[in-house]
């Protein structure tokens, strides 16, 4: 008898610390690592990576010769899990024989899938937001347009084809003014367009790039312009140098925006019914160019109207 009511005081004791113990094992299992949660919530048929070795045995050719030579082959097969790291997982397209349905496949996705996955990688929070707002995003023009990992005619940032050729493919205008007499020289290979186009967006008109001061990337190269100046030209640093240059190309000398000069200044400095004053602003052929008097035109230190 005595032993009975032992054990029924025993299981009682038992069954008092299991109720006693629940919210614990409850909060517990809710403060679980998200690892332990993934791994319950994985289903048994998720594919799992294979590795760059097994993908090898059947796509050699592209491994090879297309990949191996690539900057992805060395940072995926270190940081990540080789052409899995793009196309996902493969041991479900391996077990169906090589199913495309069972991976990730690029020409079936849309070119904002597409862009996302390549994003993942190559860009921080920032850069997605900038290429989201950029206009070749707004026009649909997506990573793979302009890139392509296994059949890139420029190894280093893997384009489709090499500048400008690549970029004309879509701003024909701007290949032909890059055909006019006067033009930077792009087509001769000294410059190219990403110098000063940002082309994954940026905040100014056109992604034109900025110096990290915040001038204009024309004085990348035209330093002399740049002053600072004791007298500045407001339209230099209010309208940019595009105020009175045809950055691409043009049929005038210097890349003016029109043939004459005194036709140029004109366009600010005149009054309502007459040019600017005096006995040296009589517009006759002689004083047709600004510039003779008003050499200084981008900026002066000692003339505040930009005399030489």
């Amino acid at each position: 008898m005595k032993t009975l009511m032992a054990g029924a005081r025993f299981m009682c004791i038992v069954a008092a610390a299991v109720l006693w113990l629940g919210p614990f094992r409850l909060a517990a299992a809710a403060g679980s690592s998200p690892q332990d949660k993934s791994a319950a919530a994985l289903p048994k048929d998720t594919a799992q990576y294979v590795g760059a070795d097994v993908c090898k045995t059947c796509h050699e050719d592209v491994y090879k010769k297309e990949f191996a030579a690539t900057p992805h082959f060395k940072t995926t097969l270190e940081n990540g899990h080789g052409c899995e790291s793009c196309h996902g997982p493969g041991s479900a397209h391996v077990e169906g024989g090589g199913d495309v349905s069972k991976i990730t496949s690029f020409k079936s996705l849309s070119r904002q899938d597409a862009s996302a996955r390549c994003l993942s990688c190559h860009g921080e929070a920032h850069e997605q937001r900038r290429f989201a707002q950029s206009p070749h995003n707004s026009n649909d023009v997506g990573c793979l347009d302009c890139h392509s990992p296994h059949h890139a005619k420029e190894p280093q940032r893997l384009l489709v084809q090499n500048q400008p050729q690549l970029c004309y493919g879509c701003h024909t205008s701007a290949k032909a003014d890059f055909a006019k007499p006067f033009h930077h020289r792009v087509e001769q290979g000294l410059i190219q367009c990403s110098d000063c186009h940002s082309v994954h967006g940026t905040g100014p008109v056109r992604q034109v790039r900025a110096l990290p001061s915040g001038d204009f990337v024309c004085y990348k190269c035209h330093a002399d312009k740049q002053g600072p100046f004791v007298y500045e030209h407001v339209p230099v640093k209010t309208e940019g140098c595009a105020s009175c240059h045809t950055p691409h190309g043009s049929t005038n000398p210097r890349l003016l925006r029109v043939s004459q000069i005194n036709l140029l200044c004109l366009q600010c400095h005149t009054f309502p019914t007459q040019g600017p004053i005096g006995p040296a602003h009589n517009q006759s052929q002689k004083y047709q160019a600004c510039t003779m008097c008003h050499g200084a035109i981008h900026g002066s230190n000692f003339s505040n109207v930009f005399f030489k």
